[in-house]
């Protein structure tokens, strides 16, 4: 689906004709994040099935975690786990209501005893156990940097086929790095949208993805953003003179009707859940009438929705 803003009309399309909608110069900023096999299935020390989650990894050298934990009793600090007959946890202190902080050991690659046995975190609305498929179809076809607990969505739509087409029309792709958090499926739930808090997410936009859009700026070119992760990260790194700054930190931005974008020209997404952030992000760059009004017609054609689903690209 195709919505322009300057003329308030909506169109519907196949994806492969979304580099139709691309000039020559335009540049297409992508989040290279890697999800990570996050869910972690074994016992406590008592013998008690656990489920864990990993949702970020906290300042510092050793592997400890601010996770979820899915138990018949609440884990208390001490308690110790083996999960997946690979990788040992022991709860620590700390740690803000729901999350736990869990020090994990293993042999060898902490990482690589997660591809070993641990389990793709699917989004919470699909309703079925993870398959193999999944460690495939869950992953954009750009995804380096290990570390998200979520995909970025709206690049499972692209190919390299898509992407080589692109080139070819003179596009330039550049990459930055945001670790999608568990956070990014919650509900708002504050009355007053100001009162809620954006969780944090690790970042990183390296110097020539910097450079590359603000060249682009500078010459009038614009700035595609593929996805409201990419979006999230552009509009927070950028200074008080309109300048993205290249480095790496954590972003909370959160972006809701009245913000101001100055980087992002135009977005590509997908069709997000009621009251969440995304949604919110997407009714300010396009105006919330507009995005509802698309919405109804994405319903009435069949599209399908979510992360699986389908996508807009908004100009």
């Amino acid at each position: 689906m195709v919505l322009r803003r300057s003329a308030k009309t909506i169109s519907n399309g196949d994806f492969p004709g979304i580099v139709d909608h691309f000039r020559p110069g335009d540049v297409l900023v992508v989040n290279d994040t890697r999800v990570i096999p996050a869910r972690l299935l074994g016992a406590r020390d008592s013998g008690g099935k656990i489920e864990v989650l990993l949702v970020r990894r906290l300042a510092g050298v050793e592997e400890i975690w601010a996770c979820l934990t899915k138990c018949s009793k609440t884990p208390r600090p001490g308690t110790r786990l083996l999960l997946g007959g690979r990788i040992a946890g022991t709860v620590l202190e700390g740690g803000q209501e729901p999350y736990r902080h869990i020090s994990f050991t293993c042999e060898g690659s902490f990482l690589e005893a997660l591809e070993a046995v641990g389990h793709i975190p699917l989004p919470p609305y699909i309703r079925r156990e993870d398959d193999s498929l999944d460690r495939e179809r869950y992953q954009t076809v750009f995804s380096r940097k290990q570390g998200a607990v979520a995909a970025p969505t709206a690049g499972l739509h692209f190919t390299p086929e898509i992407f080589q087409v692109l080139k070819q029309r003179g596009v330039e792709v550049l990459p930055l790095t945001l670790h999608v958090g568990l956070g990014t499926f919650l509900p708002v739930r504050t009355e007053n949208i100001l009162d809620h808090r954006m969780h944090e997410e690790f970042y990183e936009i390296p110097e020539a993805t910097a450079s590359g859009v603000n060249r682009a700026k500078r010459e009038g070119r614009r700035v595609f953003a593929l996805g409201t992760t990419t979006t999230r990260t552009l509009e927070y790194a950028v200074d008080a003179e309109g300048q993205l700054m290249a480095g790496e930190g954590g972003s909370d931005l959160f972006i809701y009707p009245g913000f101001q974008f100055r980087i992002v020209d135009a977005l590509i997404t997908n069709f997000h859940l009621p009251r969440s952030t995304l949604l919110m992000l997407v009714s300010a760059f396009a105006g919330r009438d507009f995005v509802l009004e698309a919405y109804r017609r994405a319903v009435n054609d069949g599209f399908r929705f979510f992360s699986y689903g389908d996508c807009m690209l908004i100009l």
